[in-house]
């Protein structure tokens, strides 16, 4: 099978030697000019996403802004930076006018931006819209109109602003803003405060990663790791944290140099033979990033300090107390003297993890799992030593059951599929394009669906190396009812269900609406059940034990949606579905071959929740998960 390259630092034992919206237009320029150096294509993608929204909220175009929206998906698409696509201006223009969803109008723009730094048409928008509109699109609930209307009818420019005028009561007098408006404004006001300031880990992986491959680069020999919650696989972050070792001081001064000299950084907090501290601006968001610098034999122990958690830290040095030994980021110690690297102290473990754990009597213990959740004091060790024996690897997914292609909104054709499934090294591969309801991402009516199916097995008749299943992405309606009607469901091989609209349902009539679809016997898998958009969008708020013990009764897979952007469901509620002892689907959501890349963020989300490999879709080999979908219920029965 190819090998897949993880998007994650691995929480194997290591033996190889936040955010803000631009509020103006000054620093939404400034940003995106810094931008340009690091990352023209998110800097890109960021410009059309706020033409999109500029025009939006003017209440102009919208085949326009739909337009704009399409090529900052085709940008977000490309690998590779799109200022080097082409040796010259024509060979460029060339080469984007072959891309799918650049056009030539885009073509100009994109042009542009590359020679000068900016677009015009993005420049006159921001000049048009304060600055502070585009931050309220990001509170749940708040779509263009509305925020049009705040602005228009009661000058609101900001969230500021909206949380004055909601305390004035004014807010509540506007058309279709009444009371539970007004409630669940305050309520998505409260979300937006707790979560502005970390970044998703969709922008912060990226991110470190690039850190990391940077200060790798300046020296070769040096150990470098994520660490931090980001190492721990949480999905929002507050900063980033690095751990670096060499044994040559002047090495680990170029480190630093080289860190605090990044182009990203708009301030050095700290700089020092041990530790630097900087704050980094990138696609327009801001995060504190920490370096720390020492020695080889203690780079171990100094990966473990600065992944945390703190809980787990804690319960590490409660540990080795009891062993009469010492452990910090310097290493583990015999005896309990304060600081013994001080006073000559020879660590007897402290250069790999794994040797700390082995020391203290305990099995290593990947970082998604370094949470209180799992302390061996609650959990026991054996049951422990289970867990980690079944706990699902990213090497373990064989099959992707929720793709999408260019019979909707997806980037691939159906043998374009084939080959990427084929690359990443995928026995099973369902394509799972948007029903009928789905209007904006193309969804297929039945006699559509129809055709593309018979494409599809056409296609599958011919491959002897990968199964090729059709189905479909079923919005689930408000109603709870689904997008098509059972006798058409029946025709598909696999049918994932999802809601897409009416995302803000109170709890009572989400939970009916997902507990429809997991008993109708023709859905395979409940698709990003909530529909929330990390950082961004709560979504449904429905009754987990309810959904899981349905789920449970009738074989119906929770979907855990990779992308890095949903991680739905959540970890917590992940680790309920392991309880109850449902099954579980990791897939993609991919719309384009950088998209099954999103993997990695799905089996980190969960082993975060303790996911027996057992017990996910993916992993089963292709008969089993034939006889499954044949009928749910005999899959159940066979883990």
């Amino acid at each position: 099978m190819s090998a897949r390259r993880r998007v994650f630092p691995s929480s194997r034992p290591c033996t190889a030697a936040t955010g803000c919206c631009t509020t103006d237009r000054a620093s939404a320029l400034a940003a995106a000019r810094n931008d340009v150096s690091n990352d023209v294509n998110k800097a890109l993608q960021r410009a059309f996403e706020e033409l999109a929204d500029g025009l939006d909220l003017l209440g102009e175009s919208s085949f326009r802004s739909a337009s704009h929206r399409r090529v900052a998906r085709a940008i977000g698409d490309l690998t590779a930076p799109i200022d080097q696509l082409g040796d010259d201006p024509a060979q460029l223009r060339a080469r984007l006018e072959a891309i799918p969803g650049i056009g030539e109008g885009a073509t100009r723009r994109i042009l542009e931006f590359v020679e000068h730094g900016e677009i015009a048409d993005h420049v006159e928008i921001l000049e048009r819209v304060p600055g502070g509109l585009f931050q309220l699109l990001q509170v749940p609930g708040l779509g263009p109109k509305a925020v049009r209307t705040l602005w228009q009818e009661l000058g609101v420019q900001g969230v500021d602003d909206l949380r004055r005028e909601l305390d004035s009561g004014r807010v509540e007098s506007l058309p279709r803003m009444g009371r539970k408006t007004v409630q669940n404004l305050r309520s998505a006001l409260e979300f937006l405060t707790r979560t502005r300031d970390r970044l998703p880990v969709a922008l912060a992986m990226p991110l470190a990663l690039d850190l990391r491959d940077g200060l790798r680069s300046v020296e070769p020999e040096a150990r470098v790791e994520i660490a931090g919650s980001l190492r721990r696989g949480v999905e929002t972050i507050g900063d980033l944290d690095l751990v670096a070792a060499h044994h040559d001081p002047a090495a680990r001064r170029r480190l630093a140099e080289a860190f605090v000299n990044d182009g990203r950084v708009t301030d050095v907090l700290a700089s020092g033979e041990r530790k630097c501290s900087v704050r980094l601006s990138a696609g327009g968001h801001a995060i504190q990033a920490d370096l720390r610098l020492g020695e080889p034999a203690a780079f171990g122990a100094a990966l473990h300090y600065f992944t945390g958690s703190k809980e787990h830290n804690v319960l590490m040095r409660q540990i080795a107390i009891g062993f009469g030994r010492r452990l910090n980021e310097y290493g583990l110690f015999e005896g309990d003297e304060p600081r013994p690297q001080d006073h000559g102290g020879t660590p007897l473990a402290g250069a790999e993890e794994a040797e700390l754990y082995d020391a203290l009597g305990l099995p290593f213990i990947p970082a998604e799992l370094r949470e209180e959740a799992f302390d061996p004091a609650r959990v026991g060790l054996e049951a422990l030593r289970d867990l980690l024996a079944r706990l699902i690897d990213e090497d373990q997914i064989v099959a992707d059951l929720h793709t999408h292609s260019t019979a909707s909104d997806g980037r691939h054709s159906l043998e374009e599929l084939v080959a990427i499934a084929r690359r990443r090294g995928l026995a099973v591969l369902a394509v799972t394009d948007h029903s009928r309801s789905s209007v904006l991402a193309g969804g297929l009516e039945i006699d559509a669906l129809r055709e593309h199916v018979a494409a599809i097995r056409e296609l599958a008749a011919g491959l002897d190396d990968l199964v090729l299943l059709a189905g479909a992405e079923v919005d689930i309606l408000p109603d709870g009812s689904l997008d098509y009607p059972d006798e058409v469901l029946a025709e598909l091989d696999v049918v994932v269900a999802s809601p897409h609209v009416s995302l803000s349902q109170d709890r009572a009539t989400a939970t009916r609406r997902l507990l429809a679809a997991i008993r109708n016997p023709h859905v395979h898998i409940l698709g990003h059940p909530t529909g929330r958009i990390v950082g961004r969008r709560r979504g449904l708020q429905p009754d987990i034990d309810a959904l899981c013990a349905a789920a449970s009764e009738h074989g119906t897979a929770l979907e855990l949606n990779a992308n890095p952007r949903r991680l739905d469901l959540d970890d917590a509620a992940l680790r309920r579905a392991v309880e109850v002892g449902c099954l579980v689907a990791i897939d993609t959501d991919a719309h384009s071959d950088a998209q099954f890349g999103y993997l990695s963020y799905g089996v980190r989300t969960a082993r975060r929740a303790g996911l027996p490999a057992d017990s996910c879709v993916n992993t089963w080999e292709p008969e089993r998960l034939r006889d499954w979908l044949a009928d749910k219920s005999v899959g159940a029965r066979g883990r």
